[in-house]
């Protein structure tokens, strides 16, 4: 079990397991899309291209998520949906180059498991706020 003594030692754990978590659903995504990507452009489902992108989509989430968090820790329940739903925005556009429907579902799942294993990694930094029933980073003091 994780213990709290060190709370960024135990966060970069956490994002350690997330990244492999991910990396490892990402690989079954991109496996079970190119295998339905008949006559597509097959792209971003390459490890060369899928793996970096994890690692740095996890990078940039938890980034975003601990400057969020410092000012505003229940915007994050707003903000997370809406980056998600703008990371498939390029994904759909994928449609107007010859991008078949596994490829650009197989992507958009992608990076519902990247969001998906960074807000699982990320959420335990959040602690109830004394007395507000509110939350805030792990770390802060009012």
């Amino acid at each position: 079990m994780l213990t709290t003594a060190n709370p960024t030692a135990t966060t970069a754990v956490r994002l350690g397991f997330a990244l492999l978590a991910a990396a490892a659903a990402n690989t079954v995504i991109a496996l079970g899309a190119v295998a339905l990507d008949d006559g597509g452009i097959g792209m971003g489902l390459s490890p060369a291209s899928y793996l970096p992108a994890t690692a740095i989509g996890l990078l940039l989430g938890t980034v975003g998520w601990f400057a969020i968090a410092r000012r505003a820790p229940k915007a994050l329940r707003v903000v997370v949906p809406a980056v998600l739903v703008l990371t498939w925005v390029p994904d759909l556009m994928l449609f107007n180059i010859g991008a078949t429907a596994a490829n650009v579902f197989g992507l958009m799942l992608m990076h519902l498991v990247v969001t998906t294993a960074a807000v699982t990694a990320l959420r335990p930094t959040l602690v109830p706020a004394p007395a507000t029933g509110g939350v805030q980073p792990v770390g802060t003091a009012d």
